[in-house]
């Protein structure tokens, strides 16, 4: 399998020195059957007094920066590489009980999904509902997956993304009206609309790969969304577990989705947050640079290991 390379810096100016307050990075890619790393890396300028580590209520890997001293620049830079294996829909094996909808969680299962099929966002006039209940079929059964396919790929085909660099998400609601958002917009969207339905759902942050756009030139398909962080949802099928679905490209399966972290909220999920202490006008803005590009195999993990560099001095290892 080849090797996926993600490279995110993020840069804060000033127009003169000031203070940072502590910082709280979602970086780091969760592991798992589908997604392994082979090395991690995180350089910080200035350097942090302390780096820590922890995992948060969902399991996201959480480094937490302070610091001491004024700057001008506050930089961060994550470099990973990891082995993603691609997930389609024809490898989902769910329960019989729940391949139609409607379907019923078990007893067991309900105490640890309840807050992932409550509502988070206002939908009075339920137009959200409405929507929801389009894809659902008058003439028979409603195949639970066809129906989370056809919710993914209309999102795709009827809404118009735009990139919007401000923090915030738009309500559901607001991104039916506009019809058009970002890929958190139609990220939210979808996670209500299947609530909506009694469907366990998360927010997912993480990358893109985006093959038509690689830099060795490789062909394939593009997708919108790429140069920065992605969201998308997943939902819970019995049977197949958590299903992942990118409406923003009509991505049924984790294909091309480097998975960071999982949230039942986008607020819970940010990337990167954090204080500075100065006057309003210091602020020259932030920049944000994100690549995910391919690269051959190497002959065995161990041996990737071993031949990767080692670090600038002033960088932290990302540890487990």
């Amino acid at each position: 399998m080849p090797i996926l390379k993600v490279r995110h810096v993020t840069t804060y100016r000033y127009r003169q020195p000031v203070g940072f307050g502590e910082h709280r990075m979602m970086l780091r890619p969760r592991e798992g059957h589908d997604q392994r790393l082979f090395e991690a890396h995180l350089d910080i300028t200035p350097a942090p007094t302390t780096l820590r580590w922890l995992h948060d209520v969902f399991g996201n890997s959480v480094a937490i920066a302070r610091f001491s001293g004024r700057a001008r620049e506050l930089r961060f830079e994550s470099v990973v590489r990891l082995d993603h294996h691609p997930l389609n829909a024809l490898d989902f094996q769910i329960e019989d009980y729940a391949s139609t909808y409607p379907f019923s969680y078990g007893m067991e299962e309900i105490p640890d999904l309840a807050r992932s099929i409550e509502r988070h966002y206002p939908d009075p006039e339920r137009q959200v509902d409405r929507w929801a209940r389009r894809f659902l079929r008058r003439d028979g059964p409603t195949g639970t997956l066809p129906l989370l396919e056809a919710m993914t790929h209309a999102i795709r085909r009827e809404l118009t993304y735009i990139p919007r660099h401000e923090r915030g998400i738009q309500d559901p609601v607001k991104t039916l009206k506009l019809g058009s958002g970002t890929c958190r917009d139609f990220a939210v969207l979808m996670m209500e609309a299947a609530r909506s339905l009694g469907l366990a759902a998360r927010f997912v942050s993480g990358y893109l790969y985006s093959p038509g756009h690689d830099s060795e030139g490789r062909a394939g398909p593009g997708h919108v969304g790429g140069g920065n962080t992605h969201a998308w949802v997943r939902v819970y099928l019995p049977g197949a577990g958590w299903v992942e679905f990118d409406p923003t490209n009509g991505i049924v399966g984790n294909r091309d989705l480097i998975r960071v972290a999982i949230a039942r909220d986008p607020s819970q999920a940010l990337p990167l947050h954090g204080t500075w202490f100065g006057f309003p006008a210091d602020s020259l803005g932030m920049t944000v640079e994100v690549s995910v590009t391919c690269e051959p195999a190497p002959g065995s993990p161990a041996t990737a290991s071993k031949a990767a560099p080692e670090p600038p001095a002033r960088s932290r290892v990302l540890t487990p």
